[in-house]
């Protein structure tokens, strides 16, 4: 019977798990990846779960109401997720992206009706970049105070305890039915720390014995580093670095995950570029990042005919102004 959808947020979750078997073959791996396709959300990535889920939560609390503004910082994916969802629900919104986001983010947020703005356009953050001290904290102080001066409302994704929640409510349960409740490793890159951290908590409650692999970028392969390569955009460092650098939600991590993978931008290239020759799947800078990680699990000699869940947040033709795939 034919069903017409006439609410983009029907299109929230129920994403596919694909497994790349020309590139398994390829590579003679042992294990299984499966990858989450995070784009088939509407919004195009993973953070329209947990932008609905804030936005909705914070309208039932009575934080806004239609017409109100909603200010967000966001390295991309949150805020064009927010944007989709406030033009749909009546609000507008200003997303302050951080510095070195694609240009294709910038022009998608704008046509949205959405007001995108670097977060060096607040003079405290401008400030601490300018003296070398930037942090988590200082951003999330910087526009907070800038939304309160003009009774807008911070959604605050970094440490919104929403942000975690929708993905131990949808996409813990959904790769747990998708597999049949069989998967062995979870593996995620990390922005806020709300997609690792919900989903994993879910998966583990059902399987204690699931291992939690956290990937970042390498030194060379991060925001503002002067490598001369790209960065893997979207993601922050969690391990081994200055705490002022690290999120809310991994600072309170501790030990939730087990163990944590550093990838190259260079080698995300290669693993993007040949997926898409073997099987056609077109990932974003920060999945190609996830899926290298899960390509070297899957060739541990421990880990033959396992199953590697990998979250592929978006795909890749928010990336098209760098050299993901040039």
């Amino acid at each position: 019977m034919a069903k017409i959808t006439k609410s983009l947020e029907e299109l929230v979750g129920n994403t596919p798990l694909f497994e790349p078997v020309n590139y398994e073959k390829k590579n003679n791996l042992g294990a299984s990846i499966l990858v989450k396709l995070e784009w088939f959300n509407a919004s195009g990535s993973i953070k329209a779960r947990a932008a609905l889920n804030m936005l909705v939560e914070a309208e039932k609390e009575g934080k806004i109401k239609p017409g109100d503004t909603i200010v967000e910082a966001t390295s991309g994916n949150t805020g064009i997720a927010l944007a989709t969802f406030a033009a749909a629900r009546g609000y507008k919104f200003k997303a302050f992206l951080e510095n070195g986001s694609s240009q294709e983010r910038f022009d998608i947020l704008k046509a949205y009706g959405a007001e995108p703005a670097l977060q060096s356009e607040i003079p405290s953050i401008k400030k601490l970049m300018d003296e070398n001290a930037l942090s988590i904290d200082g951003i999330i102080e910087g526009v907070k105070n800038y939304s309160d001066e003009h009774g807008y409302f911070f959604i605050n994704q970094m440490q919104n305890e929403h942000n975690p929640e929708a993905h131990y409510r949808t996409t813990g349960p959904e790769i747990l039915e998708q597999t049949d409740g069989k998967v062995d490793i979870y593996v995620a890159m990390v922005g806020t720390g709300g997609t690792l951290l919900g989903t994993s908590k879910f998966l583990k409650e059902k399987n204690p014995d699931l291992k939690i692999v956290g990937v970042q970028a390498d030194e060379a392969s991060r925001i503002g580093a002067d490598s001369g390569q790209d960065a893997i955009d979207g993601v922050a460092p969690f391990s081994n670095v200055p705490e002022r650098f690290t999120t809310p939600f991994m600072l309170e991590s501790g030990d939730k995950y087990d163990e944590v993978i550093e990838v190259s931008s260079l080698t995300a290239s290669k693993t993007a570029k040949e997926l898409l020759s073997t099987d056609g799947l077109f990932l974003g800078s920060s999945a190609a990042g996830a899926f290298t990680a899960a390509k070297e699990l899957a060739k541990r000699p421990e880990n033959k005919g396992k199953n590697i869940v990998v979250i592929a947040p978006d795909d890749g033709t928010k990336y098209m102004s760098l050299n993901l795939y040039k």
